[in-house]
């Protein structure tokens, strides 16, 4: 094999491995070892091998997307998306099956490792985040195709992701990082809702019957205000309780953010919302990290 096609072969699994959708894996991470710091239960392996687990569980995800969207006839030519390497023929389907299966395996490892710290429920959850990641586009019951995508991320990437994430370090689950796990889910919504807009034509093509398609357009884009402003909200309250600090009121300060993003939404379609989409994961990374800030900072300057 060329050097030239030894280069373009890492350049399409780069592409299949969809770097800009990470920071939705790691997002919860950083929240749930926060809490856990905050807390006093904070532990650095685990909390890495955590981190390693989501971005492998992302990446298979979106190889799992890639295979079997476009063996459900969902990725065409005329995608209005980035590329799909599958559909566009840089990777074979067996291929891409076979990565998926590789990075499932790695995120086992490090699912493994933080049971052997902590308990056999981290293994469980681990067991069906896999499980779910494949079938939101395959298997059976592709959960993506029947307008249940955000039920499950705000499950598997809110309440699962920061709490297991708590829970590999602190074998425990405070109320703290249960409330904690809300605003983030609500943010990667935004995120799945933001490509549901952009996706709608093709989407409704295929029979892929998101909550956009199934209620229309507008519906979709009152659902991302939506759950943006509820995710502030949280914050708020949470900042003016008894639980937490009014530290986690940092995060307010990512709020410039939102502005360009959701108007893009409310008034494009189509190829324009690439960016958009892009905007909003560095969102909710942001958001993230102002948020770990706040529960830092509470520990060493207490209000």
């Amino acid at each position: 094999m060329t050097v030239s096609k030894k280069k373009s072969k890492f350049q399409a699994w780069l592409l299949a491995s969809r770097p800009k959708t990470l920071p939705a894996a790691a997002a919860p991470v950083i929240v749930g070892s926060a809490v856990a710091f905050a807390e006093h239960g904070f532990r650095i392996w685990p909390a890495l091998a955590a981190l390693l687990g989501a971005l492998f569980l992302q990446i298979g995800a979106n190889l799992a997307n890639d295979v079997f969207d476009f063996e459900k006839g969902a990725d065409q030519h005329g995608r209005i998306g980035p590329m799909r390497v599958t559909q566009a023929g840089l990777l074979s389907p067996k291929e891409v099956k076979f990565g998926m299966w590789v990075t499932f395996f790695l995120a086992a490892i490090c699912g493994i490792y933080m049971t052997l710290v902590s308990s056999w429920i981290i293994l469980l959850i681990g067991v069906l985040a896999i499980i779910a990641a494949i079938a939101y586009t395959g298997g059976p019951f592709p959960y993506g195709y029947k307008g249940l995508g955000e039920i499950f991320v705000f499950l598997f990437f809110g309440i699962a992701a920061v709490c297991g994430t708590y829970y590999a370090q602190t074998i425990s689950i405070s109320q703290l990082a249960l409330l904690s796990s809300a605003p983030v889910g609500l943010l990667i919504v935004a995120i799945l809702v933001v490509n549901n807009v952009r996706d709608y034509e093709s989407d409704k093509a295929a029979n892929k019957k998101t909550l956009a398609v199934h209620f229309g357009l507008q519906w979709a884009r009152q659902e991302l205000v939506s759950v943006i402003i509820l995710a502030y909200l949280i914050i708020f309250l949470l900042g003016i309780s008894d639980l937490a600090s009014p530290w986690l009121l940092l995060t307010w300060l990512s709020l410039p953010m939102i502005f360009s993003m959701t108007s893009s939404v409310l008034n494009k379609r189509g190829k324009t919302l690439n960016k958009t989409l892009a905007e909003t994961g560095r969102l909710t990374l942001i958001f993230s990290l102002l948020y770990a800030l706040g529960l830092v900072l509470s520990v060493y300057l207490p209000i």
